[in-house]
């Protein structure tokens, strides 16, 4: 007995030794971090993540072969503190989010039809499909299988529905498709992606200068989400309430609808969502990346500017927007009138992006009160030239220097800032008989803003036809309605002058078209002999306008390395990625163009906005070589619509004459919630190649 007790402690002390020399020689070493990052994760052991474990998924983490967001369920509050603990960005730690690029589903024609295949993977092995869409959702649902947090179902029109609520961003569902429909994306991805080539977009989205999913919203509309059509107008638009008044709406040139009846009223509905947020009386959240420690000086406070602005600030950047003038909103502010743009909704809508945490520097000129060299003193890791065009083109004949003459900006500039901040100032001059010459919006909308401070004669002098005419047609015709004469096939020659230097008369000479030009307009050719006098006692030129780029000698290495293009806009070296020849410069809007739309300028705001991000996080500005801008996917555009039924348009509602030519008040009104869901059942819901035949 005694001797095998000796024998068992014997045993245990040769054990212990050989325990204690074995944790010397086969020590493995364990990171904490794992342990502190494994703590933050959900502990569910899901493998949503795509690791065996919350611990692997930590080990991952610490290797620095997972991102932070690496646990799929305990959300973005799990992946800052992991982010924290690693000390990483925060910016990686947005969550991703599932969502389907294709709306076709069973709209497509049938191509084949496999008897017991039910399988997307399958049937796309075989012939690709069985729709004629050669892009689109098979629509078996093998993502809706793959999906393990039940985020996912088959819709109605046969492709999958996202509960953004329930999905984890797992990527289950991506991996799943056999068409790269389902894609995995962060806010922030989606916000710098810009229209590819292999899309699956509409021609009507395609032709958008801001990229707008333009069939998404109407949708939204249609099933009474407006809301959700708010959002999705602005995850492109930050201006959706000033684009719905002024906007010309390239877009609905190719809208399929109007192939065989007219197109839908894109923009009315875009002003009908607009305004349903506005009259809610609350705003709606827009939510921002975390903060990236980075500062960006965005120069110019228009349309470009506060685009460029809105989106780095929802990047997570910080920005600060230095302005020349009292006000933010630029030309929509002070080259818009009242009547087309009400300032109160204006400053409603500006309100909204600064309140995302953008500072406003206001009565700041560039090469006046600062200069680039200053503020990369101050800190700023990037700038944004968004100065817009506000130097009006002379007319270059004798006596447009006379007493009374103007030019299209300077007029509406002055007449809006005694409106807005000098009421209380005797009111800029208006003659009784007054000429505007031009044939673009800023012409029209200097003679409306005439007619409306009481001129008793408002003419406008072109130099080609009405069908010519750049101007919006909406635009022109409004005019015409308020009782603007116009005077076409007429250069001017002369301004006429009296002995105390006031405009008395305005000579032209009488034109004929011959061949067309570079624009593809007929040329003007002057007709020998015709010289005519126009009786006037005030003339406005509204001929076009283009940058100031007077700044350029405030500072010797702008002067030697900003290339500026002979029509004085700002080089870029690509007019997607809006980069200048200095690489912390970048452009957009009017001052990369020259006068463009609104609606280009917010395009070109954004564009900007995502190269200055690849640029500060240290990755290739350059687009991808498949981006679409300015083109159309070949496939998509078609001669005929087979298969539609009829439908009126909404008209847009609009004051009487009479009553809106005696004040600024708006002239163009909203359509009503009838309306809006009328005109929305309009819209064919097209995809890439589908399109929706019934449509009630």
């Amino acid at each position: 007995m005694l001797t095998a007790l000796f024998f068992m402690l014997g045993l245990g002390l040769v054990c212990g030794v050989v325990l204690s020399v074995a944790s010397k020689v086969f020590y493995v070493y364990e990171d904490p971090r794992i342990a502190e990052v494994e703590s933050f994760t959900a502990g569910a052991n899901c493998g949503g993540c795509g690791y065996a474990g919350c611990s692997a998924a930590a080990v991952a983490v610490v290797a620095g072969e997972a991102p932070p967001s690496v646990c799929i369920v305990a959300g973005p509050e799990s992946a800052a503190n992991i982010a924290a603990v690693m000390g990483v960005d925060p910016g990686t730690a947005e969550p991703l989010i599932s969502y389907n690029t294709c709306r076709g589903g069973d709209r497509a024609e049938e191509k084949y039809y496999y008897m017991g295949i039910r399988s997307c993977r399958a049937t796309a092995a075989m012939s690709g499909g069985e729709r004629q869409c050669p892009v689109g959702c098979i629509g078996f649902g093998d993502c809706v299988t793959a999906c393990a947090f039940n985020a996912l179902k088959m819709g109605p029109h046969g492709y999958p529905v996202v509960d953004q609520i329930k999905c984890v961003g797992c990527g289950a569902c991506e991996k799943a498709c056999p068409k790269d429909i389902m894609q995995i994306k962060t806010m922030s991805q989606k916000l710098l992606h810009l229209n590819q080539y292999d899309d699956r977009i509409a021609p009507c989205q395609q032709t958008c200068p801001a990229e707008i999913d333009i069939p998404k919203y109407i949708h939204q509309i249609k099933i009474g989400d407006y809301e959700g059509a708010v959002n999705t107008i602005r995850e492109r638009n930050p201006l959706l309430l000033a684009c719905g008044r002024v906007c010309p709406h390239p877009c609905e040139d190719y809208c399929r609808r109007g192939l065989e009846d007219e197109a839908v009223s894109i923009n009315q509905l875009k002003r009908f969502a607009a305004d349903y947020e506005m009259k809610s009386g609350r705003r709606l959240t827009i939510s921002c990346a975390p903060d990236t420690g980075k500062k960006i000086a965005v120069i110019g406070g228009g349309p470009a500017g506060l685009s460029c602005a809105f989106f780095l600030r929802r990047l997570g950047h910080g920005v600060t927007i230095f302005d020349a003038m009292p006000k933010l909103g630029g030309m929509i502010r002070y080259g818009i009138p009242e009547y087309r743009l009400p300032k109160e909704v204006l400053a409603w809508e500006i309100q909204g992006i600064l309140d995302l945490g953008i500072e406003h520097k206001p009565n700041m000129m560039l090469g006046r009160d600062f200069d680039i060299g200053s503020l990369m003193a101050a800190g700023f890791d990037a700038v944004f030239l968004g100065i817009g065009a506000w130097k009006d083109y002379s007319l270059r004949v004798e006596g447009e220097d006379l007493k009374g003459c103007y030019t299209g900006i300077n007029f509406l500039t002055n007449f809006a800032v005694w409106q807005q901040e000098k009421p209380n100032e005797p009111r800029p001059f208006v003659g009784k008989r007054c000429a505007v010459i031009g044939g673009g919006n800023t012409a029209i909308d200097c003679v409306r803003t005439l007619v409306r401070l009481g001129a008793q004669e408002v003419s406008i002098v072109y130099r080609r036809t009405r069908k010519e005419m750049p101007a919006n047609m909406v635009e022109i015709e409004a005019a015409e309605h308020e009782g603007v004469k116009f005077t076409f096939l007429a250069a001017p020659t002369q301004v006429v002058g009296d002995e105390e230097g006031k405009v008395i008369g305005l000579e032209y000479q009488k034109m004929e078209l011959g061949e067309p030009d570079a624009s593809g307009r007929r040329r003007p050719v002057p007709i020998e002999g015709s010289e005519t006098v126009m009786d006037i006692d005030m003339l406005i030129t509204a001929i076009g306008q283009g940058p100031d780029v007077f700044f350029k000698d405030e500072s010797k290495r702008l002067d030697k390395d900003l290339n500026i293009t002979r029509w004085n806009t700002i080089d870029s070296k690509d007019p997607v990625a809006l980069q200048s020849s200095i690489p912390y410069i970048f452009t957009g809007g009017d001052a990369a163009t020259g006068a463009d739309l609104v609606v280009s300028a917010i395009g070109g705001g954004r564009r900007a906005a995502r190269s200055i991000h690849m640029y500060l996080t240290g990755k290739d500005v350059t687009p991808p070589q498949r981006t679409l801008f300015r083109n159309h996917i070949p496939v998509s555009i078609f001669e005929s619509v087979p298969g539609i039924t009829k439908l009126p348009r909404t008209k847009m509602p609009e004051l009487p004459v009479e009553d809106r030519i005696k004040s600024f008040v708006e002239a163009d009104l909203v359509i009503s919630e009838e309306e809006a869901l009328y005109e929305s059942n309009r819209c064919l819901q097209c995809c890439l190649t589908c399109y929706d035949k019934d449509v009630a």
